[in-house]
């Protein structure tokens, strides 16, 4: 007799998604931007060329004359730059939102050094203010991810930056979970200050290896199920473990690793442990030392993301440098200038500035053409979503920005931001600038800092 199936919520494999995305495209015209210098972030710079969304695509990407369909809404692009939405491959917006108030601090489950079982995306607040701040400096997509009290905090979402009143209607369909990870100071603190384990950096590394020996002999328990039921043989099945649950999908590549991490022989030994237990970290996040490691990072296809220029504010980030990004993507690596931070995330395109222009002035050569991958499609490539957006290529999502100038400009301004090809944001529009309902009133709401 074939064995009975389970109750979906007692099998992870049967309902991996039990919160399901209910974000709908907002609806979009079909729009010609024409005369504008654009930024393809797949190494290109055209002069005066051409983008077309249509159908909520990127439909024609090209010098001027590029063909415009009948009947499509003209901007004119002259004076004014255009390039991929900005990507925050790292924010806490919605779980440590505005007003930062003790009620709403839900980014931390600061209760056990392994909290795997936790989903940033049960803390979002979909009414941060922060929201419509980060859409009005050309945000389109971000990864909300857990903090970093534990050495597993928790999976990481990633959201398309629109309106919603609830956090499914902004997840981003089809994208990958993340795995918050952390090493350094944070667990060992929040830990030793508790008279528990993690104390030392030695704490730490057994820590992780003990919770990936569990999750492989849980891997073991339910492969070995599953296949009894597929024989049709009597099995009983395992307890499911939410805990390991994300652990065992980190090991079978389904969810990414997006590992904090400033010193480099602590991103070494992160990944000795990638490659004991057979999983990759996707990204090493802050990493401050990602220059002295920059050759093993780019072996390895790690991804970093970093700021421009935020160091000395404890010792792990003692030897950070403005250069960090610009030497790292010289060596080859993938490099991502993220925010941690709610202003910050607001200018990210000067952020990546900053940076370029740090390299630069140490002989680097760094064009604007290859930094605005910095925050377009690296951070799309490392969060799992690149196939989808971070480029302008005809066939993917119409998610871009209208810049009055030049984005690496301190003057630079998002006049226009497209999600899906629909106009979310108009610097000149009061209709299209987005209020939560905890600003109702306030004057200026909307409007980034």
């Amino acid at each position: 007799m074939a064995a009975k199936a389970l109750p979906k919520g007692l099998d992870a494999s049967a309902n991996p998604d039990p919160f399901p995305s209910t974000y709908k495209p907002l609806p979009g015209k079909t729009v010609a931007i024409v005369g504008a210098n654009i930024l393809t972030a797949t190494g290109k710079e055209i002069d005066g060329g051409v983008v077309v969304l249509e159908g909520g695509k990127i439909t024609a990407v090209g010098a001027a004359g590029t063909a415009v369909p009948q009947g499509a809404e003209i901007i004119d692009g002259k004076g004014k730059w255009v390039t991929p939405g900005v990507i925050d491959a790292h924010s806490h917006l919605g779980v440590y939102p505005t007003p930062a108030v003790q009620a709403h601090s839900d980014g931390n489950e600061a209760t056990d050094p392994n909290t795997a079982q936790v989903w940033a995306e049960h803390s979002i607040w979909p009414q941060d203010p922060g929201f419509n701040r980060a859409r009005a400096g050309g945000v389109t997509t971000l990864e909300i991810l857990p903090g970093s009290a534990n050495l597993f905090g928790g999976r990481a979402a990633i959201v398309k930056n629109v309106p919603s009143v609830t956090y499914q209607g902004m997840k981003f369909p089809g994208a990958p979970y993340g795995l918050k990870m952390a090493c350094g100071e944070n667990p060992k603190r929040v830990y030793g200050s508790k008279g528990r384990s993690p104390s030392t950096a030695m704490g730490n590394v057994a820590g992780y290896r003990k919770a990936w020996i569990d999750a492989a002999e849980y891997m073991r328990k339910w492969d070995e199920y599953h296949a009894k039921v597929g024989r049709g043989e009597k099995a009983d099945p395992p307890k499911r473990d939410l805990q390991l649950d994300t652990l065992a999908g980190v090991i079978r590549g389904e969810i990414l690793v997006q590992n904090h991490c400033y010193r480099a022989d602590e991103m070494a030994t992160m990944i000795d442990i990638s490659h004991e237990f057979g999983f990759h970290v996707a990204m090493f996040h802050h990493a401050s030392e990602a220059y002295k490691a920059a050759d093993i990072l780019a072996k390895e296809n790690v991804c970093i993301a970093t700021w421009a220029d935020w160091a000395n504010f404890k010792m792990e980030s003692l030897d950070g440098i403005e250069a960090n990004a610009a030497i790292a993507h010289k060596k080859g690596v993938c490099v991502v200038i993220h925010s941690d931070d709610e202003t910050i995330t607001q200018h990210l395109n000067q952020e990546a500035a900053i940076a370029m222009t740090a390299g630069n002035r140490i002989g680097l050569n760094i064009s604007k053409a290859d930094a605005i991958s910095w925050i377009t499609a690296n951070p799309a490539k490392a969060i799992g979503i690149l196939d989808k957006t971070g480029t302008l290529e005809t066939g993917k999502a119409g998610d871009l920005v209208v810049w009055s100038t030049d984005p690496f400009s301190v003057y630079a301004k998002a006049d226009k931001v497209f999600i899906d090809g629909a106009l979310v944001y108009d610097r000149f529009d009061p209709a299209k600038k987005a209020k939560s309902d905890f600003e109702l009133g306030q004057p200026g709401a909307g409007e980034f800092q």
